[in-house]
């Protein structure tokens, strides 16, 4: 039986997969011949591919304001905070000042009218997690899910950077992290490409069973230490291993910054096909599950339909937007249909 605690689909599904065998053979064989080699597409990503994704950025934006139909709208997540404010100097009160802007304590101990002088931040620092843990290393129709969240990851660092804004990350895989602090630069985005490629090149089917769950929670901990505040955190990943601790850091990173939840998924598991086996393993061990067996298919539905509902629950219980996105669909139209920009006077202009 099908107990539902937690679920690994090891490498490439038995059943309705689109990447084929000899694909990721061959993948695994151009790494011999460096980090960055020729990759299969779909199966890996490189530094090149990922830069190529530049011009893509251009059609989708992050804006204070979102269209009513974007993820973004709503009660909870109307906006983004956007940059933040500086403090400046304290100056006595001119006449068209700000009553608001009063410093009473000042005012009070001088007995002279003094207001504080705010400008704003020239950026918005922009904080990028990255999930390319083995869970990510499955994919049944376009691209592996570590594909399609390098993807998203290069297609929001090319938009912070055209946007003016420091742009940086947290890349973890199953073992360990790599922490870039936000920089505003061509080469500091292609710093942050390069170490997303090297970790997504490192996954393959054959790799060992040891599973990093904790590392989500590690990768939000570290976040937490570097977004101070007003920082835009993005979360790329499917989030497998997410518990109470998960949440708890991400209501800490979003009392004082904006978070994105970005969760990529693989339709396959509400799609499941008629017949055929799924290879499922804990990390340590494996079993293949008869897809034709109605308790085992059940068992994996209600599975995944209590995990989804875990998820968006956070849009509700801590305001943070969450955004869906498919393995199985091209990344940078589906982005601009989730901010609520897949419109052709969207595509157009408002780039910033």
């Amino acid at each position: 039986m099908f107990d539902g605690k937690r679920l690994h689909l090891a490498g490439l599904a038995r059943a309705g997969r689109a990447v084929p065998e000899r694909a990721a053979d061959a993948a695994h064989s151009a790494l011999h011949a460096g980090e960055d080699a020729q990759v299969v597409s779909g199966v890996h990503v490189n530094t090149a591919g990922l830069a190529s994704l530049e011009m893509a950025a251009r059609e989708f934006h992050f804006m204070p304001r979102q269209p009513v139909h974007s993820v973004l709208a709503g009660r909870h997540a109307s906006r983004v905070r956007g940059r933040g404010l500086d403090f400046e100097e304290l100056r006595p009160y001119l006449p068209g000042d700000d009553i608001r802007s009063m410093d009473w304590r000042v005012t009070a101990r001088s007995g002279v009218p003094h207001v504080r002088v705010y400008s704003e931040e020239k950026d918005r620092p922009v904080l990028l997690l990255v999930d390319q843990r083995m869970n990510m290393f499955f994919g049944t129709r376009r691209a592996m899910k570590s594909v399609s969240a390098a993807e998203a990851a290069a297609l929001v660092a090319w938009r912070v950077l055209m946007d003016g804004d420091r742009v940086g990350g947290v890349v973890f895989g199953d073992e360990n992290l790599t922490q870039l602090r936000p920089q505003r630069s061509r080469d500091a985005v292609l710093q942050l490409l390069g170490e997303i490629a090297r970790r997504n090149q490192r996954l393959r089917a054959d790799a060992p069973a040891g599973r990093g769950a904790s590392q989500l929670n590690q990768a939000l901990q570290q976040a937490a230490r570097l977004a101070h505040h007003d920082h835009l955190v993005v979360v790329v990943s499917d989030f497998d291993g997410h518990d109470a601790l998960t949440r708890d850091l991400l209501t800490r990173i979003a009392a004082r910054n904006d978070l994105l939840a970005v969760i990529v998924h693989d339709p396959f598991m509400s799609e499941l096909p008629p017949s055929g086996e799924l290879v499922v393993s804990d990390g340590e061990l494996q079993v293949e599950l008869g897809l034709g067996r109605d308790a085992v298919r059940k068992g994996i539905a209600s599975f995944v339909d209590a995990r989804s509902r875990e998820l968006f629950e956070w849009r509700h219980l801590i305001g943070v937007p969450v955004l869906p996105l498919s393995a199985a669909e091209e990344t940078a139209p589906q982005l601009r249909r989730l901010l609520g920009q897949d419109n052709p006077q969207a595509r157009r202009g408002r780039v910033r």
